[in-house]
């Protein structure tokens, strides 16, 4: 069997995957790359089932990966769209307390926003988030006026565009799934169900399959990628005008999600969650889907129970509001009194990719991990699409 050689293979047509192509063939314009995706297109998982927003990096840890990624990157693919035409805005978003309970989370979130240089971010009170948004109900807010939309798999597909235009020998290749790969002589294979590649470096970019690709690699882990699925409503037609921006409340700091929330999209449709469940199936997108193989190594996974046992009452009120739209709207109704039960309609969801430890700890910031020359993106939460750009920059740092 033929042997399909690049110099560098990013396992991976995620947004992360395909924006260290495209960084790796700035640098490096002669040589030549290929994506491998086991979807029949690029961007099927988190990258195009995410909420669509470019967020400020006002909440990580100041010095964290993730804040100081999030506002590189965020001014990066800023940039990016609009010397490309892709749609995008700074619309800004509001991040509202709702009672007074609320308000010290609030205020560190804002101190986080003033040591991580996030610009032009300034308090609201209840007159002024009234002026903002009408129908939105708080006691006090910040507005973050660099937060933003964006089609992120459209900017996948521009990297992959570019990707070729820069050298035609690169290749996106699509259907193309990793069966496993070895390393010899300093040569690094992959089989593939597409025949057999080979490179002088693999980086993996694969989400919710990172850590299976990890263990082929022969990388002996301390942790194992969890899913957890979002579920989104979204607004009717006839109540669209009852939210202009994004609007967010003040998460809770012991969970790395940010709460159900209001979000325009970059089609004006308005969407609302997502809620945050354990997924018995990493790439199953309704309520009920269910993969043996996913269920039997979470559940068998000891790092898992530890985490279901440390909040297990946030696990159960996140499952009713995944089987209940009454649930669902109270919780949003916590941001906009007036909704009603008519104003919301189902719409998609998506499964995040969490790295949890064996401690049950979910690991908070972006890791990357080299192993006998190859590279690994172990763990790339939210808000990975954002910093994609400045990922790559730290991944390519790894080559040698």
């Amino acid at each position: 069997m033929s042997t399909n050689h690049f110099d560098y293979i990013i396992i991976g047509g995620g947004i992360v995957g395909l924006a260290t192509a495209y960084k790796l063939q700035l640098k490096f314009p002669k040589k030549s790359i290929a994506v491998l995706e086991k979807e029949t297109t690029v961007g099927k998982h988190q990258t195009g089932r995410n909420s669509g927003v470019m967020h400020s990096g006002i909440y990580y840890k100041p010095g964290s990966y993730k804040a100081l990624n999030c506002k590189n990157g965020h001014e990066q693919i800023v940039n990016f769209a609009k010397e490309n035409n892709i749609k995008h805005e700074l619309c800004g978003k509001i991040i509202v307390a709702t009672d007074a309970a609320e308000i010290p989370t609030l205020e560190m979130i804002y101190q986080r926003g003033i040591a991580n240089g996030t610009p032009g971010i300034t308090y609201l009170y209840e007159n002024q988030i009234k002026e903002r948004e009408p129908f939105i109900q708080g006691v006090k807010a910040i507005h973050v006026p660099t937060a933003g939309i964006i089609d992120f798999v459209e900017v996948g597909k521009k990297f992959a565009e570019k990707i070729h235009q820069i050298n035609p020998k690169s290749q996106l290749i699509t259907s193309c799934e990793v069966i496993n790969t070895s390393s010899a002589n300093n040569k690094k294979e992959i089989k593939t169900s597409l025949g057999l590649f080979s490179a002088q470096c693999i980086i993996f970019c694969a989400g919710l399959q990172s850590d299976r690709l990890a263990v082929k690699d022969n990388i002996k882990l301390d942790m194992q990628i969890v899913g957890f699925r979002g579920d989104y409503f979204e607004l009717t037609d006839a109540a669209k005008h009852k939210i202009k921006h994004l609007v967010y409340p003040v998460p809770d700091p012991n969970f790395p999600f940010l709460g159900v929330h209001f979000t325009r999209m970059v089609d004006d449709s308005i969407e609302c969650g997502p809620n945050a469940v354990f997924s018995f199936n990493r790439e199953g997108y309704s309520r009920t889907s269910f993969s043996f193989k996913d269920t039997w190594q979470a559940l068998t996974f000891a790092g898992t129970w530890k985490l279901f046992f440390k909040h297990w009452r946030k696990g159960l009120d996140e499952y009713h509001r995944a089987f209940s739209k009454i649930a669902f709207v109270k919780a949003l109704r916590k941001l906009m009194p007036s909704l009603e039960m008519d104003d919301v309609q189902p719409a998609r969801a998506g499964v995040r990719a969490q790295a949890v430890d064996v401690n049950g700890n979910m690991i908070d910031d972006f890791k990357i991990y080299k192993h006998d020359g190859n590279i690994h993106v172990l763990n790339a939460p939210s808000p990975a699409a954002t910093a994609c750009m400045a990922i790559a920059d730290e991944i390519i740092t790894y080559i040698n």
